[in-house]
């Protein structure tokens, strides 16, 4: 399967996200809210992985750098959705989710700055079209 449809599938269900989380944080709190979906996708890739059979570790001694940015990515996914689900319980789910997908913008830029990954005229085109269409979407 491509890479593609898999991108596509996220873009999907992220969309979901904001409808039902929106759904989901009237008249409870927000930090609760990301609490109960953080241990409901904890069961679910538990589930998963235990279905698929892939709890096997390397038989090496596995490497701590990969290890501790995943704990980083983690911690950076946790923020985002305490911010993501307070955002919702504040504005509409039309204004908030165009705002959060600026996180594609900030990984163009922090790809370029830490990756190392090409600055193409493709990239800084698509990164500017992003930016506008989210402007336009949340000019009063």
């Amino acid at each position: 399967m491509s890479w593609k449809l898999f991108a596509l599938g996220s873009a999907f269900f992220a969309g979901l996200t904001a409808i039902f989380g929106k759904l989901g944080v009237e008249g409870i709190n927000s930090n609760l809210a990301t609490f109960i979906r953080t241990v409901v996708i904890l069961a679910m890739t538990f589930a998963i992985v235990s279905f698929q059979g892939e709890w096997r570790f390397p038989q090496r001694t596995m490497e701590m750098r990969p290890v501790v940015f995943l704990v980083l990515s983690a911690i950076a996914t946790g923020l985002s959705w305490l911010f993501y689900y307070r955002a919702l319980q504040m504005a509409p789910a039309s204004m908030v989710a165009p705002v959060d997908k600026l996180s594609v913008v900030f990984a163009i830029v922090l790809s370029v700055l830490f990756l190392g990954e090409a600055v193409t005229p493709k990239l800084i085109i698509g990164g500017t079209l992003v930016v506008a269409g989210t402007l336009v979407l949340i000019w009063p």
